[in-house]
């Protein structure tokens, strides 16, 4: 590990400031993935502002949302009894995430912001545009099994890992961002339009400017009447990244879906919102073949590759059985 500079933010706009000004410069939160990523190579910071003594932590009730403070852990924000009670598909994804270990010292802003963990671009012999932009994607020809068969590219087919963001994108939450110059002022940002597909430019995964900071996440809360759910499908029963994941809220009437939100994980690039399976979900009756419809139309732009074909079949079969559990279906 290269050597580096340590500091202890004591303000908000001060760490910002300080991030802003240093091109090598990078936070310091929980830690988890970042310092995995400095031994490896991959990232090599030459200050770390240590932004937890900063208090953006816990969780806040304010009409029909939630904030959460950035700072906030997965462990906390799980545990949070409104998260039982009215948002069971963010509780779901943060349990079935890492270990418990790190749900303790993993923070919500980190989770959201954690790297890839395609195995080229975590090693710094192989060719990866995403670390080393115009470099290549080893990933094309060489083990792509756990890659993305969603919003791909010629340049990436890295899978993004967070199973959180999952659930927050079907929730239509949004991110609170702090940048230089605003002093006490958020921006907000939804979440939808926070992640970037890898397109022409891998390295740039989401629309924050160097510097500015993530204070906190807004998550509406379903309301009543509404259901829902996270599966996960892995190759082990832990601390494991999902091969094919879905986050679904349902809001029945009567057996008739009025509507209905879902998002997939571990199959694209981004947390992907499966809209026009939505739009086949709206009005349909909550039934396994309205449910298959909803999975094929959820993987009707899939891009797979020799050896992660299987995740289209995979999916799409995850798809129904998340959407059948939540219904009460038999499927």
């Amino acid at each position: 590990m290269r050597p580096f500079e340590y500091e202890r933010a004591t303000g908000v706009a001060g760490a910002v400031a300080a991030v802003t000004a240093n091109p090598a410069a990078a936070y310091l939160a929980g830690g988890t993935t970042q310092v995995d990523l400095m031994k490896d190579g991959v990232q090599a910071p030459d200050l770390l502002i240590d932004i937890m003594p900063l208090g953006l932590r816990g969780v806040t009730r304010d009409e029909g949302l939630i904030r959460v403070g950035a700072l906030t852990t997965m462990a906390e924000l799980a545990a949070d009894p409104t998260v039982a009670r009215w948002l069971p598909v963010v509780r779901d994804s943060l349990l079935l995430a890492a270990s418990p270990q790190l749900r303790n010292m993993a923070t919500i802003g980190g989770n959201l912001l954690q790297r890839t963990r395609c195995r080229y671009f975590r090693d710094v012999s192989c060719a990866c545009n995403k670390r080393d932009p115009g470099s290549g994607c080893g990933a094309l020809a060489g083990s792509h099994r756990m890659h993305a068969i969603l919003g791909t590219s010629e340049h990436c087919i890295a899978t993004h890992a967070s199973d959180l963001a999952v659930a927050l994108v079907a929730l239509d939450a949004a991110v609170a961002v702090r940048g230089a110059g605003t002093d006490t002022q958020d921006r907000k940002i939804p979440l939808a339009e926070f992640y970037l597909a890898p397109g022409d430019t891998p390295a740039a995964e989401h629309t924050l400017a160097h510097g500015e900071l993530i204070t906190a996440v807004e998550i509406p809360l379903l309301a009543a009447g509404w259901r829902s759910g996270y599966l996960k499908v892995r190759d082990r029963a832990s601390y494991e990244f999902a091969l094919a994941s879905a986050a679904v809220a349902l809001n029945l009437q009567d057996g008739v879906i009025a509507s209905g939100r879902l998002a997939l994980g571990g199959v694209a690039t981004l947390p992907w919102r499966a809209r026009g399976a939505e739009d086949v979900l709206r009005g349909a009756p909550a039934t396994a073949v309205t449910f298959r419809a909803a999975a094929e139309a959820a993987l009707a732009g899939a891009a797979p590759h020799p050896g992660n074909a299987f995740k289209v079949e995979l999916a799409r079969r995850t798809v129904v059985r998340a959407l059948s559990t939540v219904a009460g279906v038999r499927e």
